[in-house]
C-alpha cells in the first residue's frame, strides 16, 4: 500500500480551499458531491502531498459527529492498495476494525474505499488501486 492523501475535515469547504491556497496549495479537483457519505470533497496539493478537504453538507453525514467533536482537523490517512481485499483482511487481522463495507467513492471515479479504525493508530481509508472491470472497459472505449 502507498499513501494517497491525508483527509482533512472542515466545516466550510470553500473557505478551507481559500485558506490552503494562501499557504501554497493548489486545487487539483473540482468539488465532488458524495451522496452516500453526505459530504463535499475537494483535493489540494503542494510539494507532492495531497490533502482531501471533506465537509459534511447534511447533519446525518458520516463526518458530522467528528466535526462537532474535533472541529477542522486532519482525521485520516488514505492508502491506495492494488491488493484491496487482501490488504483489508490483513489490516483486520492486525487490529483494525472496518467501519462499514467497501463502497464506491465518487471522488475516485467510483473505485471502492473502506474505512477502518484502530484504537492506537486512529482512522485510515483504503482505496482500491484497480479500476473495476466495468470502469476499465468504459475508459478503453
Amino acid at each position: 500500500m502507498k499513501i494517497n492523501h491525508i483527509g482533512y475535515l472542515t466545516s466550510d469547504l470553500q473557505k478551507a480551499v481559500q485558506e490552503f491556497q494562501k499557504i501554497g496549495y493548489r486545487q487539483i479537483s473540482e468539488i465532488t458531491h458524495d451522496e452516500l457519505r453526505l459530504t463535499d470533497i475537494c483535493f489540494m496539493q503542494m510539494d507532492g502531498y495531497t490533502i482531501e478537504l471533506v465537509a459534511p453538507y447534511d447533519k446525518n453525514s458520516v463526518v458530522a459527529g467528528l466535526l462537532k467533536r474535533y472541529k477542522n482537523t486532519p482525521y485520516h490517512i488514505c492508502y491506495e492498495s492494488v491488493q484491496f481485499h487482501k490488504d483489508l483482511k490483513d489490516l483486520e487481522a492486525n487490529g483494525y476494525t472496518r467501519m462499514g463495507d467497501p463502497a464506491p467513492a465518487p471522488a475516485f471515479d467510483g473505485r471502492n474505499v473502506c474505512f477502518l479504525m484502530n484504537v492506537k493508530a486512529g482512522m485510515i481509508e483504503v482505496l482500491d488501486g484497480k479500476l473495476s472491470e466495468n470502469r476499465a472497459r468504459t475508459r478503453d472505449d
